[in-house]
């Protein structure tokens, strides 16, 4: 189930018999054909296992499954939207910036600091986003939010990419991540606040960078 992207801030999803989507509680603006709307109690495609896990982690947002036939426009916050297309991989994602996904993405969570050790830790301490963070598997589109617009960057084995921690977005792809830092870095760059660090990320895939470091 593709989205069309309206503008920057709206999206819009066509809902099929048989086929469903979940998206954020609060982000429908509009509908147009015989479409519903129900809580989410069993954790999207992952089941009740996924979800006990996120409310666990603190990872847990409040969902909504649309079902039924007709189109819906989405939109949260005046927020920028950017649509990611998986196509087998796994997205890396806070729950907070989702928006709506297909639900034949398989939903999880994951503790940060297995990437990364000790490190990934401290990364969820430095961008406060947490220890932990939501993963989507499979094939089908996302589309997640962010200040400002976003950017998505190539990662290759041979060029790791080195990321402001509050302006990460997500990632999918085979990607490493840990945090790092630079002498000089907060005295040279942004505006002294988290710069001191750099999130790197090695491997094959691609991260999302959004234009400001404010959280939603």
């Amino acid at each position: 189930m593709a989205f069309r992207e309206i503008n920057s801030k709206m999206i819009e999803a066509t809902v099929v018999p048989g086929q469903r989507l979940f998206s954020q509680r609060g982000a429908m603006l509009a509908y147009k054909g015989e479409v519903s709307f129900t809580p989410n109690i069993q954790g999207g495609q992952g089941g009740i296992a996924s979800m006990i896990g996120r409310r666990v982690a603190g990872e847990a947002t409040p969902l909504m499954t649309v079902e039924g036939s007709g189109t819906v426009l989405f939109g949260h916050g005046g927020h920028h939207i950017q649509v990611i297309n998986l196509t087998g991989d796994t997205l890396y994602v806070e729950a907070d910036r989702l928006l709506a996904f297909d639900g034949t993405l398989q939903q999880g969570t994951m503790f940060m600091g297995s990437q990364g050790g000790v490190m990934g830790m401290v990364r969820g301490q430095v961008t406060g986003q947490g220890l932990f963070t939501t993963t989507l598997q499979g094939h089908g589109a996302v589309a997640v939010m962010a200040h400002g617009g976003v950017i998505e960057v190539p990662i290759t084995p041979q060029r790791p990419v080195h990321v402001d921690p509050q302006a990460y977005v997500a990632h999918h792809g085979d990607v490493r991540n840990k945090l790092s830092t630079a002498l000089g870095w907060r005295d040279m760059v942004g505006r002294g606040s988290g710069e001191a660090f750099q999130l790197e990320l090695s491997g094959s895939g691609a991260v999302y960078v959004q234009a400001s470091e404010e959280k939603l």
